[in-house]
């Protein structure tokens, strides 16, 4: 990757960051389109927040939804996918015994959800288990398949998963899940810009996906999607002037979610600047810089590790997990190895094991990774 690139963002010099996965990276352009909104609002706070704002926020929504392939009114803006996937969740008509089938990959904070709602509505979450290593899509599907039952409302499935970094087939399984009468739910957190995301095509009820991860906007910038069909049954998180306003926009999805009280929309606002920021610089070629990258440096790090690949390149993107034995309080481990090697890079806690997971983003290249390979082989002695 080349150092103009790198001299885009406003990372620390002094560290090698791996783990733009976690809360991404801001380009210094979009920042300063970040502090240019928020100028804006304090120059004329009630104009802005009263008048104004709504417009900007239609802006946004429309390069967005072209940037993902949907309808502009079919999405709306969120702080992360966790608030999102909430507003959803509790939404949500569960009855005793529905079951919620999902994966045993999925992000911890999503599965404490699904399990805070089971246990007030008595339905069931069903981690069904995929195994590793992973080969083909068909075996996935297999596998998740043997989950289905008569009983099963809901599919829930991350496009990335988190701690095991891998892609899922979410358009077979949406696929499935609309044949069967199911409704489909994607967590999208790592999905726009570190693969091409096209909503029509995946064709799922609700899909939520995070814009400051690897579209690199400003943080506190996600979105839900929605199908029209499935709309009128998502309740807002907090119930304020879009509900039953005097004023409506003709939908209804809009007013309930895109107003709960005063909050600084300026990190939305950007949405348009970050779009051409990443069309500016071709992005598209970018990720595939990265994904090459990513590849190398899975088969170095496994090598020096003595590892087998969690699964096959089909499934890889920008990131990739490895097992990573650790005998002493993970947390700890994380920030002695931060501190010791100037590495910012992820040990996660999956399950029995623990996995330490790479991001390759535009700043970096292989001098990373090789610092990254010494600082594992010096852990060796």
């Amino acid at each position: 990757m080349n150092k103009k690139l790198k001299s885009l963002f406003m990372l620390n010099p002094n560290i090698i960051y791996l783990n733009h996965g976690s809360f991404g990276a801001c380009p210094k352009l979009i920042f300063e389109s970040l502090i240019n909104y928020q100028k804006m609002l304090e120059f004329d706070p009630v104009k802005h927040l009263a008048y104004d704002v709504y417009n900007h926020l239609e802006n946004s929504r429309k390069a967005l939804s072209k940037y993902i392939n949907c309808n502009k009114n079919d999405v709306v803006f969120s702080p992360n996918p966790s608030t999102a996937l909430n507003t959803v969740i509790r939404s949500l008509n569960l009855k005793e015994n529905d079951e919620i089938l999902t994966t045993d990959h999925e992000y911890g904070a999503l599965d404490k959800a699904w399990k805070f709602i089971c246990k007030k509505t008595g339905a069931k979450y069903i981690q069904q288990t995929i195994p590793l290593p992973l080969h083909t899509k068909e075996e996935f599907i297999e596998h998740f398949s043997k989950g289905l039952t008569n009983k099963t409302k809901i599919i829930f499935i991350s496009h990335i998963t988190s701690s095991t970094a891998l892609i899922f087939p979410v358009k077979e399984i949406c696929k499935i899940a609309k044949d069967k009468g199911i409704i489909s739910i994607v967590d999208g957190a790592h999905a726009p810009a570190q693969i091409k995301l096209d909503i029509k095509n995946i064709n799922p009820d609700i899909y939520v996906g995070a814009c400051h991860k690897w579209m690199c906007s400003p943080k506190g910038v996600s979105f839900l999607y929605a199908k029209k069909e499935i709309q009128s049954m998502i309740e807002p998180l907090v119930i304020s002037w879009g509900y039953e306003p005097e004023n409506n926009s003709n939908s209804q999805f809009l007013d309930f979610h895109q107003w709960q009280g005063t909050k600084d929309m300026s990190a939305f606002l950007t949405i348009p600047d970050t779009i051409n920021f990443l069309n500016k610089y071709n992005w598209r070629n970018v990720t595939k810089e990265c994904y090459d990258i990513n590849l190398w440096a899975r088969e170095q790090i496994n090598n020096l590790l003595k590892k087998e690949p969690l699964a096959s390149k089909e499934f890889i993107g920008q990131m990739s997990s490895f097992y990573y034995d650790i005998k002493e309080d993970v947390f700890d481990f994380n920030v002695k190895f931060y501190l010791k090697y100037k590495i910012q890079i992820p040990f996660i806690e999956w399950k029995d094991k623990t996995l330490m997971r790479i991001s390759i983003q535009a700043y970096n290249n292989k001098k990373d990774i090789f610092k990254l390979l010494e600082a594992l082989d010096d852990l060796k002695i």
